[in-house]
């Protein structure tokens, strides 16, 4: 259970138990339920947003050559700025940085299994990843799990905070909806690393693959959604708050399932190679993957909805 949702179940007003009292219950500080976190400001959060339309372009630039790129673009900005809204972001260049500190000892980083491998049919291997989502006075975080051979996103949850609640909510949801795959494959981000998320797919007895430090291609497919997701319907809406972004999201990736054809899959929605069950080895046709965003045009209408994708 995050801070937040513990934070929630508080009262203040409580006959019996005072603040402290359940604050203790609910092992956080006194202080941290007072806390109201301070929001970005709005020139941080127009600079947020172009890093991430220049990251989706640039996945290679860490924070000195993003801060030489929007230099170039006429922003002043130093390097530290830079670097911590990265961070915030969840931003890393795809290169291979060293190790400079230990893991935390609770979570273990569990090795890159997909190597070599031929994924050839659904539920071999599921993956899952993170990525920045803007809206107008903020900003959320978007996790979806995909399944690898298809591309079928099995499930996707939003959260304003980085905790491994959303996450393991969406690998529930994803379980109680699909099965079981054999493999689920992530990068070693906190929340995948968590307790709580590592011990679901211990105890559906589903194998634990961990890309390599900073490099984003080991999952390159869900690299593949964010970008395609953010050039086709993000940056073509204005993202009021949560619940226009939960509309929006949830209509593309509606749409991305079930009406939108891919080369890699012969012409196939992902919706159809998922319910098919044929064998489809994505590798075999690398050349069907594009390699730059997409060029932004009018998308189609498209109906609303609310939830997971079917």
């Amino acid at each position: 259970m995050s801070r937040e949702e513990r934070k929630a179940m508080i009262a203040p007003d409580h006959p019996g138990l005072s603040v402290s009292r359940q604050c203790k219950l609910v092992s956080i500080s006194r202080s941290s339920f007072y806390h109201t976190p301070r929001g970005e400001s709005p020139e941080n959060l127009a600079l947020m947003r172009r890093i991430d339309e220049l990251f989706l372009k640039h996945p290679f630039y860490g924070s000195r050559q993003m801060v030489r790129q929007l230099r170039r673009d006429g922003v002043r900005v130093g390097r530290h700025r830079v670097r911590r809204l990265m961070r915030l972001m969840g931003l890393e260049a795809i290169y291979q940085a060293p190790r400079t500190s230990a893991p935390h000892p609770a979570h273990r980083v569990y090795p890159y299994l997909l190597k070599g491998l031929a994924i050839e049919r659904p539920d071999h291997v599921w993956c899952a990843d993170i990525t920045y989502i803007p809206v107008r006075r903020g900003f959320l975080y978007l996790v979806a799990i995909m399944d690898w051979s298809t591309r079928h996103v099995l499930a996707w949850r939003l959260s304003n905070t980085m905790d491994a609640g959303f996450c393991v909510e969406a690998l529930n949801e994803a379980l109680a909806r699909h099965g079981r795959p054999e493999i689920f494959n992530t990068d070693q981000g906190s929340q995948f690393t968590s307790l709580e998320f590592t011990g679901v797919l211990k105890q559906a007895q589903i194998a634990i693959s961990m890309d390599g430090r900073g490099r984003c291609l080991d999952n390159i497919f869900i690299e593949r959604l964010w970008r395609s997701l953010k050039y086709e319907a993000v940056y073509l809406h204005e993202m009021t708050d949560g619940f226009a972004a939960e509309r929006i999201i949830g209509t593309w990736i509606a749409f991305y399932n079930t009406e939108r054809p891919h080369s890699a899959l012969d012409g196939r929605t992902p919706a159809e190679a998922y319910a098919a069950a044929r064998p489809v080895d994505m590798m075999d046709n690398a050349s069907a993957l594009p390699t730059s965003p997409q060029v932004q045009q009018p998308q189609k209408a498209f109906k609303s909805i609310r939830g997971l994708a079917a």
